[in-house]
């Protein structure tokens, strides 16, 4: 080693010392938290501003409860309601002293579905409010509009709604108090919706007090999505599928139908006590031998029975717009065997809207896959340019396909040679599920009428949901009508 560096190596060396941060910079370290924290709230406030104004102002302007939009009827006349097929659902008229009254053409056959625009809003007029009066007509023409002080015309939303399916249902459904929905299962577009007892939106405000006081009939009251309702023996659906899951098929199912069953002192008794004999399940489904299903509900227990309900929607929100009432099924792995009795044929406490049913017969048909269901197709400017276009969209796969190709072939049998075979030999396809639904105290009770089902089995094409409400079996009352709106889609 050379001489220099051994000196170099003999030197005292400093020892490296960690620089102390300064009184200072322990005095600016409150500042520089609070100033980071100052930057991440002012980010996220625009986030948040971009978010709402993206996705969530439509939802804040179209509340009832927003005074917003009295500004917005102040700039713009109110756009016009269409139909599929473009007949004008409802529009803004002007009367003779220069005012401004919505009008609707066809009087009370849309009244729950297209709703109102007087005393609050509702159905569709709720819905699409945003829309109709926002204005997406030619910039100039607003320009002109907006200096000579006079307002412009709003956009026109077309309905997914068919006037013609909706005659052929409410005409129908004629004075009875019930509902009746339509729907196409590939899309999830609703086709019509009728609920009676009605009103006439037109005569709305003179007959408010009215109506509001009417407990009799409701006639406010959208019961296709509001009414909830027994659904008696269309449960079956729900009760054949959660045996389904329990056995893996429905073949090797057998039973003896004497006309009623009885256990632990509770009796279920069949339709007019009629002995079905040695059934499978096919025949129990079609026929709708409540004996054979109060069987399955007790095998099955309440947990299992839940289950598989909450998987098809019940105790569960459904994908839909408008307000609705959700459906109640309340067994437990606690319930006993009368209740398991009576909830397996669909009695019980368990509760269903129309539309409900519509949506667990839209998944059948769609092998399994629920569409998203809605009633606007477009919105365009009042001179008919597109301004925006809704497109179909899947909610959520409900059923495996196997599954919903098991329930479409028992519900093939109901129309086949059981309950609702009179829908047979009209030139297309139906499967369904018919209903009588019990209710009111004591010995004597009356039933409600259901039905639901889809046609053109193969590649269905509209299902089709019916309550009459005192309507008795599903085949005199509710039958009928899903056969009318089948024949005015087919034939008229």
């Amino acid at each position: 080693m050379r001489e220099s560096e051994k000196r170099l190596n003999r030197m005292p060396r400093k020892k490296s010392r960690r620089k102390k941060a300064s009184p200072v910079q322990f005095r600016n370290r409150p500042y520089a938290i609070v100033s980071y924290l100052f930057v991440g709230i002012f980010v996220s406030l625009i986030v948040w501003l971009v978010y709402f104004n993206l996705v969530r102002s439509e939802e804040f302007i179209n509340s009832p409860y927003n005074t917003r939009q009295d500004t917005f009827a102040d700039r713009v006349i109110r756009g016009s309601i269409l139909s599929s097929e473009g007949q004008v659902l409802a529009s803004t008229e002007t009367a003779d002293d220069g005012s401004e009254y919505r009008y609707y053409p066809y009087g009370s056959m849309f009244a729950h579905v297209v709703g109102y625009d007087s005393n609050g809003k509702s159905g569709l007029e709720s819905e699409a409010n945003f829309h109709l009066l926002s204005s997406h007509a030619f910039f100039l023409e607003q320009m002109k509009n907006e200096f000579q002080n006079a307002k412009n015309r709003g956009d026109n939303v077309v309905s997914t709604l068919s006037v013609k399916l909706q005659t052929a249902a409410y005409n129908a459904l004629g004075d009875r108090k019930g509902a009746v929905v339509v729907m196409e299962p590939s899309t999830g577009k609703i086709l019509a919706m009728v609920s009676r007892p009605d009103f006439d939106p037109n005569y709305l405000e003179e007959n408010w007090e009215y109506l509001i006081a009417d407990e009799e009939n409701s006639s406010l009251l959208n019961r296709a999505a509001q009414g909830q309702y027994p659904p008696g023996s269309v449960f079956k659906i729900i009760t054949a599928l959660d045996y389904l899951h329990k056995h893996k098929t429905v073949d090797g199912f057998s039973y003896n139908c004497q006309g009623e069953i009885t256990k632990q002192e509770h009796t279920i008794t069949d339709y007019d006590r009629t002995v079905h004999g040695e059934e499978d399940l096919r025949s129990a489904f079609a026929y709708s031998c409540n004996s054979a299903f109060a069987e399955i509900g007790v095998q099955l227990g309440g947990k299992s029975l839940r289950e598989t309900g909450e998987s098809l929607l019940f105790n569960k929100k459904l994908p839909l717009t408008m307000d609705y009432k959700p459906s109640v099924l309340s067994v437990d792995g606690k319930s006993g065997v009368p209740l398991m009795m009576q909830t397996s044929i669909g009695q019980g406490n368990t509760l269903v809207s129309p539309v409900h049913m519509a949506l667990i017969a839209s998944t059948i048909a769609n092998q399994g896959v629920l569409m998203k269901p809605y009633l606007i197709d477009r919105v365009e400017n009042y001179s008919g340019a597109r301004v925006k276009k809704y497109m179909p969209g899947i909610y959520r796969e409900l059923l495996s396909s196997s599954d919903a190709s098991t329930l479409a072939e028992l519900m093939e049998g109901v129309v086949s040679y059981g309950t609702a075979a009179s829908l047979g030999g009209n030139g297309y396809t139906v499967a369904g599920k018919t209903g009588s639904a019990e209710y009111g105290e004591g010995e004597i009770k009356d039933s409600h009428s259901w039905f639901v089902g889809y046609s053109n089995v193969e590649d269905p094409d509209i299902v089709v949901s019916v309550i009459i409400e005192g309507g008795g079996t599903g085949s005199e009352s509710a039958v009928p009508v899903a056969g009318a709106v089948f024949n005015s889609y087919y034939y008229e």
